[in-house]
């Protein structure tokens, strides 16, 4: 018997058009589209040409004329400046309006850039928005980003304006971003007209007269803009990719297909409605924040939160459940690294008993593959359904997801369940050809993607083919391997270039990290594959352990190496491995597998822009010396 999931999902794949047609009725148009999906110029297919619309009025103004104007909108919770400010939404429609006119007043119009390059404060959502709302293409750039990353950004997307703060703040230091943005105009060849500059109180900074403009000063003086129609196709929003290095790879984002796409994903993946409280913990310069933060809340009409503060340290392991209880939080979304760090530092959950959590629904996780040992630990404690789902930056939302508001099934851990409706995903060889059940291989999506994906890259198709279409005619190339067992269920388990050749057979290093992830005393850990003489490559694994773990470390790496044989077996080869203080991460807790290994092969490594500690890789090296592996040169 079907269940509204399967029925949705053989709906989206045999009839696309028709299933998106009525998803896209619940959407504000000032024209309707001529055509649902023209394709027409294969591989660029284009969603709802003809029709007309405006993103922020469908976030926002949409709302207020259905009678939610009074409803809070956006909640801004700040631990580390001790502030919680709340905006209805006629409240933070009128903030946007008038930002939307400041812009207008410098020139900005339809189809100019703006680059964001702002801390997690409301005034970053309000430019975003507001570039939204006159037709601008906002590119948000992580605020810390290092100057010459800012730089390849500004000079790839050629902006009219940059919208900057003068700080961020982290747990123990201000980060300074003027500086930051005045180096990286200096360096790039595209020079912005001018910069708006947020000055916080923390750290005023010295303006460029003539060139940088204080927020508040044109705000003031500005007049309310309103919502400007744009085709469906318009971009809305460059977004590059992290690791982004001398050719950046400008994730392109249209308005139609967005909106469509994220105002459905709220009731059907993450079962909101309009009212509820819901939290993606996360940041504006990534596309979770981009897509959960912003976007997807305000178009289903819920209370969004924007939150400037760690899963720890903001006080402590408990900043989580307080926030959650504070605010009467039905959905949280965040990154498995974060109830990683929570489970380290306060393993039995002691914390959380301090708050009220009765109105918590569910919890999601993705940015990196979900271990089975934190999905268990988050459903003992928490007692609601966690939900593990793959998506990427390119994609805009979930590929893979256990769809709550279609059917909850059940939960297979280390599977992000099946593919939401709209994602044809299968699993294929080197030759292109899909493999049996169970059989690991590249994982792949059958074109067209559905809408709110990517259509291309920034002014670079021939890049987007060459990158994402190329290798498998026909397919998008997700990177990511794993299988689909006979129930249907897709396991991601490593990028491509994680699955390692050991001897010839072929394996997944994310296989080994659940082995390991599952010792009692193991926090989260690493498995990547080194180059080997004699096996072509070989695993190495490195462990964090929980809290409070004073056990000789010398026992543990035996014991996990004891296990990884007793499940994977000897093929596995898995003989080495070391206890660290901490990963090497990115800003948004991905952890920087390929570093490590180019650090252990020995060769030259560039320190990533993305990385939140660099301290952390010489810790690293510090270990592979210590299991005899030289020390690579980083730069």
């Amino acid at each position: 018997m079907s269940n509204p999931y399967e029925l949705a999902f053989q709906r989206s794949i045999k009839d696309p058009e028709d299933f998106w047609s009525e998803a896209a009725e619940n959407c504000h148009w000032y024209k309707k589209w001529d055509k649902i999906l023209d394709d027409s110029n294969k591989p660029f297919y284009r969603w709802f040409v003809g029709g007309e619309l405006n993103t922020c009025y469908n976030a926002l103004d949409y709302h207020i004329e259905n009678g939610r104007g009074d409803q809070t909108a956006l909640i801004y919770d700040s631990p580390v400046t001790k502030t919680i400010k709340w905006f209805t939404y006629n409240e933070l429609r009128d903030e946007v309006a008038r930002f939307a006119g400041a812009l207008a007043d410098l020139g900005v119009k339809k189809g100019d850039r703006v680059i964001i390059y702002m801390p997690m404060v409301p005034e970053a959502v309000i430019a975003m928005l507001s570039c939204a709302r006159i037709g601008a293409v906002h590119s948000v750039v992580f605020g810390g980003f290092a100057a010459n990353e800012l730089a390849t950004r500004i000079n790839d997307s050629k902006p009219k304006v940059i919208v900057s703060a003068s700080c961020g703040i982290e747990v123990k230091n201000v980060v300074r971003y003027k500086p930051l943005l005045d180096g990286a105009i200096e360096m790039a060849k595209s020079k912005p007209e001018r910069c708006i500059i947020l000055q916080r109180p923390m750290h005023p900074a010295p303006m460029i007269p003539g060139r940088d403009l204080d927020w508040y000063s044109i705000v003031s003086v500005a007049k309310p803009h309103d919502c400007v129609p744009v085709a469906a196709t318009d971009p809305l929003y460059i977004l590059y990719t992290s690791g982004t290095t001398a050719q950046p790879k400008g994730v392109v984002r249209d308005n139609g297909g967005h909106v469509v796409a994220l105002k459905w994903t709220m009731k059907n993946i993450y079962n909101v409605d309009a009212g509820d409280v819901y939290w993606a913990a996360s940041d504006v310069g990534w596309v979770v924040g981009h897509s959960y933060i912003v976007y997807g809340p305000l178009f289903r009409g819920c209370t969004t939160i924007l939150y400037e503060g760690k899963p720890v340290d903001t006080p402590d392991a408990g900043a989580f459940w307080r926030v959650i209880s504070q605010h009467n939080v039905r959905t949280l979304f965040t990154a498995p690294t974060a109830f990683r760090a929570i489970k380290r530092e306060d393993p039995q959950a002691e914390l959380m008993k301090k708050y009220d959590l009765s109105k918590f629904y569910a919890l999601f996780l993705a940015g990196e593959r979900t271990d089975p040992d934190t999905l268990q630990w988050a459903e003992k404690n928490l007692g609601v359904p966690v939900i593990d789902h793959w998506w990427q930056t390119e994609t805009g939302w979930a590929i893979c997801a256990n769809c709550m508001g279609l059917h909850h099934f059940q939960v297979k851990p280390g599977s992000p369940t099946k593919p939401a409706p709209g994602w044809d995903v299968r699993v294929v060889d080197e030759t292109n050809k899909e493999v049996k059940p169970k059989e690991t291989g590249a994982l792949v999506v059958k074109l067209p993607l559905p809408p709110g994906s990517l259509p291309t890259l920034w002014n670079n198709d021939a890049g987007f083919v060459e990158a994402y279409l190329e290798e498998f005619p026909g397919y998008y190339k997700t990177a990511d391997a794993g299988y689909i067992d006979e129930d249907g269920y897709v396991s991601v388990m490593s990028r491509t270039d994680d699955v390692i050749n050991v001897a010839g057979h072929r394996l997944s290093t994310g296989a080994m990290e659940e082995v390991l992830s599952s010792h009692p005393d193991v926090a989260e850990c690493a498995v990547l594959g080194v180059e080997d003489a004699l096996k072509g490559q070989v695993p190495l694994g490195f462990m964090v352990l929980k809290a409070g773990v004073n056990r000789d470390h010398a026992h543990i790496i035996l014991e996990v190496i004891h296990m990884v044989r007793a499940r994977i077996g000897p093929v596995a080869s898995f003989k080495t491995a070391a206890v660290v203080k901490r990963l090497p991460k990115t800003r948004s807790g991905k952890t920087l597998r390929g570093t490590i290994q180019k650090i252990a092969d020995n060769k030259e490594y560039k320190v990533p822009a993305t990385i939140d500690d660099p301290a952390v890789l010489g810790e690293i090296e510090e270990a592979l010396i210590s299991l005899g592996y030289s020390k690579a040169r980083g730069k």
